[in-house]
């Protein structure tokens, strides 16, 4: 009998992959913080796959109003009204700040992405779109353009109107900064000149994921995004905050933009909406910028916009997420579980030159010489990596780092066992340490 995995290799061509070079973990169940794979072995998802299942695995509330959903209407078109599709709607639109009363829905966080840009392109009339290095908004053709990290060289044609800057990231400035406050205040001045030199009457928008993910989980410092909302103000510019990551309880607040003083023009989100148990992304879209469009039609849209099993998923999961506080559960692991243990991690390991976060949604950034904090070897973070699994660990890891990244559902005991196992782990850094 052809098992799993050799069906895999022979069919399945993965995503960011050379196919001949890569043997996938065949995942066969899950269930709340683990995984188990095709030797019936368990994992504790330090990944929360790819930071998206924030309600944990197979959430019974959320697989129910799935088959409720699927046993009443599986599907119907995005031009009719649906009675979960609706509810959805409401309920996004409720965790967004006064004036945002209108949802979009797509399949995803790129597409969603790529339709908040058309928005702003449409309401100013202008092309450019300016967005971080550090950053990471989705593989179709615009989005990949928009990503700062180098994913998107072999996709770049640099045709889609995407200029990049440097955001602010204090442990690896680029602005030679020694406190937060002189990053922020130079990152904004570089932005300002970009903007200048750039001509802001090309310019539409601004993405922005409020906290980098992929990139590296940095917070930008107080102040940043507050003085992006004033430049924008300043030029007629809209401000995207790309919270496709971030949001959903994954900071530690329904939406990452809660702990900061700013006001965007366009949300983006998908993941944690419904945990990705049913694909479905999205734009929260401003009242100003909604009223464009009005009685002028919006020239966009997708066959599975707002997709009835979609919609049901996310309508069950945050209900879910405000019935059983897990929001406020991913806040205080945060505070009480990961900021203490990470710390006291990073001060046991050479490897580790920097911690930092928020809620459920941490990194270590490793390094290979902590006092000019070059980046752990590929070679070691591999090793890193290959500790936690054969120790039952699934880690979300890139580039040189280890995010900390589970379920926002996740117990104060499942999680310090999976801090165990990643401070043990982390012994096969160190010797990397020169």
């Amino acid at each position: 009998m052809t098992t799993t995995r050799e069906l895999d290799r022979k069919h399945v061509f993965h995503s960011w992959s050379a196919q001949a070079e890569i043997s996938p973990m065949v995942i066969t169940a899950a269930r709340g913080s683990y995984v188990w794979d095709d030797e019936d072995r368990r994992y504790l998802d330090f990944s929360s796959q790819l930071v998206f299942t924030n309600i944990g695995h197979q959430h019974p509330r959320v697989v129910a109003a799935i088959k409720e959903q699927a046993d009443r209407l599986c599907t119907i078109a995005p031009a009719m009204a649906n009675e979960q599709r609706a509810q959805a709607a409401e309920l996004i639109s409720e965790i967004a700040p006064d004036g945002f009363t209108k949802v979009f829905f797509t399949n995803g966080g790129a597409d969603a992405n790529e339709h908040a840009v058309r928005m702003a392109r449409l309401q100013t009339g202008r092309f450019k779109v300016l967005t971080a290095y550090r950053s990471y908004h989705g593989g179709t053709q615009t989005a990949i353009n928009l990503t700062g990290d180098p994913r998107r060289f072999a996709n770049d044609t640099a045709t889609a109107g995407a200029v990049h800057f440097f955001g602010p990231f204090l442990y690896r400035s680029e602005f030679h900064a020694t406190t937060e406050a002189e990053e922020c205040e130079r990152a904004l001045a570089h932005l300002r000149r970009t903007i200048e030199a750039e001509g802001p009457q090309t310019i539409a928008a601004i993405l922005l994921e409020t906290i980098p993910g992929t990139a590296g989980i940095f917070a930008p410092p107080p102040g940043y995004l507050p003085g992006v909302r004033a430049l924008c103000d300043e030029h007629g510019i809209q401000l995207i905050l790309d919270e496709v990551m971030a949001g959903f309880g994954r900071a530690g607040s329904w939406l990452a933009l809660d702990r900061y003083d700013v006001r965007p023009d366009l949300i983006t989100f998908a993941k944690g909406v419904n945990s990705g148990y049913v694909p479905l992304g999205g734009v929260i879209i401003s009242d100003d910028i909604a009223a464009t469009f009005d009685h002028t039609p919006y020239p966009g849209g997708l066959t599975y916009s707002g997709h009835p099993l979609a919609c049901a998923a996310a309508v069950a999961t945050i209900h879910t997420m405000r019935d059983e506080g897990i929001v406020e559960n991913a806040d205080r692991l945060g505070r009480e579980i990961f900021a203490p243990g990470l710390a006291e991690i990073a001060e046991r390991h050479a490897c580790v030159g920097e911690v930092r976060g928020v809620g459920a949604f941490w990194a270590l950034d490793l390094v290979s010489d902590p006092d000019s904090r070059a980046m752990l070897s590929p070679g070691g973070l591999n090793d890193v990596v290959n500790a936690c699994k054969s120790a039952g660990l699934l880690p979300f890891a890139n580039t040189n780092r280890i995010h900390v990244v589970p379920p926002c559902t996740m117990s104060d005991d499942e999680a310090r066992e999976g801090l165990a196992i990643l401070d043990e782990a982390l012994k096969a850094g160190d010797v990397h340490v020169g």
